[in-house]
């Protein structure tokens, strides 16, 4: 069996050997999750029309179906195919689609199952790249007519892949013709004009190894081995909402100097428009976190920040700013991060507009115990975790349904969305009506900008109508997203976004 599995190189020297000779050599591709009898006799009817069957298999890395996906390891998967008769050999892929592996094999026959015939109803496009990729190298496509079964679906019903709570959210929640609506209301997101006002953040991320204790004094000495950084803060929402939307537009402020314009401006989406306050007397700000290099585990934070408020001339300058671009765009997000860009008067402007307005005002180590929600009144849509609201009310005693109420009606919010981590989501509506979805993340790196992920697609959601319990699962969707990177080193993605709602729904 282990002689089966093959290396990708390994596998294309084999198949140039078994052309060379004349044999026709098919190759079959996938995730392959849960080996099922559709696959087993997928493959029977691929061998029946050549002589040499290959298969290549989605590494771990590249699957996007959902949380907790893939079930089965990819050295799981192969060692499975492998074991069955009908094939010769199988290799992990090293590329995120089958196009690469069919440009480095070049089989004679690519083969898919019949539920991709019509490639219309593919949400990546990429079974149309596949076809147009085998055919430019002169091979043929092949579709097996034969039983048809779904990984996902046997996994979603009888697996591990989620808990009761989520398997009940689902199963209330999410069906065919919900996913139609989520997918309108998505493709209903390039529509809309978006402004992002808050501060931009420069995310450093520093990897070190710890070299033990200092010689002479009783501190933790590391050797600092690479560093990352990213455009954190507001820039992180704009890049969030980059896939989503045609038009967003940054309002945001930077250091006297202009420090880090240019590296911002270097990953801003093409789709994306920005204005900076330069404020007097400040460097831009930088967050930078060190961390072990094997754990990923931060040791310690060193903020670069002045979170004093902007000067007579710098507000004046974003006063200036609001009064020309709110109405021209249909949402405005607020992300106050509470290191001086948003006075109390700068506040109460943005909260008396009648546009749809959403905020999240963080409280972090600099602003604990200054910051407060209570200069925003009115607000279309608020954010916040269970931390930040027990601080808001300063009450860590109380019920999380009774707080929610309670902040609610103290700052006129229409609709206050509360995270609880691995606890999940809430939403309360001035009406006092109430959603709930749990949370889906599986494989956390880091949570620095979950936050900022869901704040970016449920206040769309909400700008556009959406059932509160479908916003909450498409913000907490894409907090997963965002959860199993580094940082804001990855925007929340529009087709991986469908792509795992459609394999949740199976």
């Amino acid at each position: 069996m282990d002689s089966k599995i093959k290396s990708l190189d390994e596998l294309q020297q084999i198949v140039n050997g078994a052309k060379n000779e004349g044999k026709k050599v098919v190759q079959c591709h996938g995730v392959f999750d849960l080996l099922h009898i559709g696959h087993i006799k997928h493959f029977q009817e691929a061998k029946s029309i050549g002589e040499i069957l290959i298969v290549t298999v989605t590494p771990d890395e590249f699957v996007n179906k959902g949380p907790n996906r893939p079930a089965f390891k990819i050295s799981m998967r192969l060692q499975a195919i492998a074991s069955l008769e009908s094939v010769d050999y199988v290799a992990a892929n090293l590329y995120p689609t089958a196009v690469e592996a069919i440009q480095v094999l070049q089989p004679s026959i690519y083969c898919k199952g019949k539920d991709y015939k019509n490639n219309d109803k593919d949400l990546t496009g990429e079974i149309k790249n596949e076809v147009d990729a085998i055919k430019e190298l002169g091979g043929d496509i092949y579709y097996t007519d034969d039983i048809m079964f779904s990984s996902s679906s046997i996994l979603n019903k009888f697996g591990d892949v989620f808990d009761d709570g989520q398997k009940s959210f689902i199963t209330k929640n999410m069906h065919e013709k919900n996913f139609d609506i989520i997918t309108s209301k998505l493709n209903d997101m390039q529509n809309l004009k978006v402004l992002v006002v808050g501060e931009t953040i420069i995310d450093q991320y520093v990897f070190c190894e710890a070299l033990g204790k200092s010689g002479k004094e009783p501190v933790l000495v590391l050797r600092d081995m690479k560093m990352e950084q990213y455009s954190g803060g507001a820039a992180a929402i704009v890049r969030h909402l980059s896939d989503f939307c045609q038009e967003v537009t940054l309002l945001s402020v930077l250091g006297e100097k202009k420090e880090y314009e240019e590296f911002i401006l270097s990953s801003f989406p093409d789709n994306a428009k920005s204005y900076f306050i330069y404020k007097k007397n400040s460097p831009t700000i930088v967050k930078k976190r060190y961390l072990d290099y094997v754990s990923n585990s931060k040791t310690l934070g060193v903020y670069t920040l002045n979170d004093s408020q902007m000067n007579n001339d710098n507000q004046k300058k974003l006063n200036s700013y609001l009064s020309d671009f709110i109405n021209c765009h249909d949402l405005v997000i607020v992300s106050d991060y509470g290191h001086g860009f948003i006075s109390h008067d700068i506040a109460k402007f943005i909260s008396e507009q009648s546009i749809f307005t959403s905020l999240n005002a963080q409280v972090n180590a600099a602003n604990i115990g200054y910051h407060t929600m209570n200069n925003y009144i009115g607000m279309d849509c608020v954010i916040i975790n269970e931390t930040e609201l027990r601080h808001e009310l300063r009450d860590r005693e109380n019920d999380i349904e009774f707080l929610m109420s309670k902040l609610s009606s103290k700052i006129k919010a229409r609709n206050l969305v509360v995270t609880q981590g691995s606890s999940g989501a809430r939403l309360y509506k001035s009406n006092n009506s109430r959603a709930y979805c749990p949370a889906f993340a599986n494989k956390i790196v880091d949570k620095i900008g979950a936050g900022d992920a869901m704040l970016a697609l449920i206040s769309c959601c909400l700008k556009l109508g959406m059932d509160p319990n479908l916003s909450l699962f498409i913000g907490s969707l894409a907090a997963s997203q965002s959860v199993e990177t580094i940082g804001n080193s990855v925007p929340v993605n529009k087709m991986r976004l469908l792509k795992t709602i459609a394999h949740m729904i199976k």
